[in-house]
């Protein structure tokens, strides 16, 4: 029979990253002392008495009542993510895009403005526009390396700030710092969408960021396995506005879901750091190719951000885009001609996938706005895995020829 663990906890502001992947929001059971994360895959959870029960349903947030809104897997996913992050709590949602929904309709209201940066993924302009439009939410959207024009945007009714950084596909870079104080003057909010970069590259609160957005389908799983997203920020926040919302409205994360996600951080620092330096090289070798017009990566010395990002992220990321000189016939045509990497639009694998971003990603986006993104019929964006790099360049020459 197991004894109660009496042990001290360790204090997580003092541990690295690395060891707050592996360890951060751990939970054991009493009875078992489990090691390794427990999967709670019930519906619902048992109360000793009528009086417990009363008390549990009035103080939701500190217990566990219901999976639709309080489940152990993904609290312990939640606060995992929350340590690595530096934030004070994190809600999980079924996907990306539901945290950005969830993130809208807990913040705001009828009437209502945004301002979102232009370079950000098609559906979530879809969001913004079509859906939060109807109920009479507008939005600005603005060049996202451009803080006047974030500036000038500003009106009085204006509650968000929205961003991805590095953008989606370009790699453009917003100084965070900069429209962190344009927010805070306007009294907005500053979302930043940190999918591409992780807590093991950059960490947006620490820049002046209220709230980061994560598509955890990406590089927080790493491995193509499952959907979801997460929500991280102050605690007055997050369990103050975003968990009302997601008690009642249920964009819930699956306890498997947060399960594999809790699995896929603990080799977050290690997939990112051999990615981006994989991704680099990839970006370094076509930009000496002949069929190539220009690479986009923040870790080339030619990206027009490149010091924005050398001082804001640990390392350029495992995302690249180009533009072929013969347009969407030979942006087509690489792709076709490629055999070892995967024909998809979803990124953050340990496989390399390729995209034409204006057939897939944007193709619900205007052509005008797609233009004005800098989104052209020859982008092809790359988001490179853990395979070999003569491997990877061997499959990308056939089309590039």
């Amino acid at each position: 029979m197991k004894s109660k663990n009496t042990r001290a906890k360790p204090d997580l502001s003092k541990l690295a990253i690395e060891t707050l992947a592996v360890r951060a929001g751990t939970r054991r059971t009493a009875e078992y002392q489990e090691h390794s994360e427990a999967m709670f895959l019930t519906s619902s959870f048992c109360f000793d008495s009528a009086e417990l029960a009363a008390d549990g349903f009035a103080h939701a947030d500190q217990g566990f009542i219901y999976s639709r809104f309080t489940n152990p897997t993904v609290s312990m996913f939640q606060d995992r993510l929350a340590a690595l992050e530096g934030g004070e709590a994190c809600i999980a949602t079924s996907s990306g895009m539901a945290a950005i929904l969830t993130l809208a309709m807990a913040h705001l209201q009828s009437g209502d403005h945004v301002i979102c940066s232009r370079s950000v993924f098609g559906a979530t302009i879809q969001l913004f526009t079509n859906i939060m439009g109807r109920f009479g939410i507008t939005t600005t959207y603005v060049d996202l390396t451009d803080t006047k024009a974030w500036q000038s945007a500003v009106q009085e009714n204006t509650k968000l700030f929205y961003l991805e950084t590095p953008s989606n596909p370009l790699t453009e870079i917003a100084d965070i710092k900069a429209i962190s104080k344009i927010a805070k003057k306007a009294h907005a909010l500053f979302a930043v969408d940190n999918c591409f970069c992780t807590p093991a590259l950059q960490k947006p609160l620490a820049l002046g960021a209220d709230v980061v957005i994560h598509s955890a389908t990406k590089y927080l799983d790493g491995q193509g396995r499952v959907v979801g997203g997460a929500i991280v920020g102050s605690k007055d926040f997050v369990m103050g506005k975003v968990f009302p919302y997601v008690r009642t409205a249920g964009p819930t994360l699956s306890a498997f879901n947060a399960w594999v996600f809790l699995k896929g951080l603990e080799t977050l620092d290690l997939r990112m750091k051999q990615q981006s330096q994989n991704a680099l090289a990839i970006a370094q070798w076509l930009e000496k190719q002949p069929g190539v017009k220009r690479v986009y990566h923040p870790g080339l010395k030619s990206h027009p951000q490149y010091a924005l990002a050398k001082r804001q992220q640990k390392a350029g990321g495992a995302i690249l885009s180009f533009t072929m000189k013969g347009g969407k016939k030979a942006a087509f045509k690489l792709i076709n001609q490629t055999k070892l990497c995967s024909i998809t639009a979803n990124l953050g694998d340990t496989r390399t996938t390729i995209t034409h971003p204006a057939t897939t990603t944007h193709c619900r986006v205007s052509p005008e706005a797609r233009k004005a993104a800098g989104i052209t019929d020859g982008l092809v964006r790359i988001a490179v895995g853990l395979e070999n790099i003569v491997d990877l360049k061997n499959d990308l020459v056939a089309g590039l020829k």
